[in-house]
């Protein structure tokens, strides 16, 4: 099964977590590209020097937040009572790939996903 990275998985990666490294390294062998966002990057992008971080990424299929989107996005938002664009973002793509949320924000991705038509699952790293 493939998983939707959100911010805390790349941050984790950026640090040399080596859990999140190793499970990213199960995935990949499985020929699983597992799923994040051009948004969720550039909360965490903050230098061109962040090697680790663009290694991890490369094994990644980062979607972007396409004009399209921004309705289904902030009627998500409406109904969760939220207003981070980038999490209301992450979770409609889960939901449209209908794989699961690998996070360090359980609580508000939960919230999310369950005004989702169909929730996914959201998992803590």
């Amino acid at each position: 099964m493939n998983v939707v990275y959100d911010a805390g998985v790349l941050v984790g990666a950026d640090r040399g977590d080596r859990s999140i490294w190793a499970e990213h390294r199960i995935r990949l062998d499985l020929g699983l590209a597992p799923v994040t966002t051009a948004p969720v990057v550039a909360q965490v992008s903050r230098s061109p020097r962040q090697a680790q971080l663009r290694r991890f990424l490369r094994g990644c299929m980062v979607v972007p937040f396409e004009s399209h989107q921004a309705h289904q996005v902030g009627t998500l938002l409406g109904k969760a009572g939220s207003s981070d664009v980038t999490d209301g973002h992450l979770v409609a793509v889960a939901g449209s790939v209908r794989a699961p949320v690998l996070t360090a924000d359980l609580d508000d991705m939960a919230r999310l996903s369950a005004c989702l038509d169909n929730p996914v699952p959201v998992m803590r790293i």
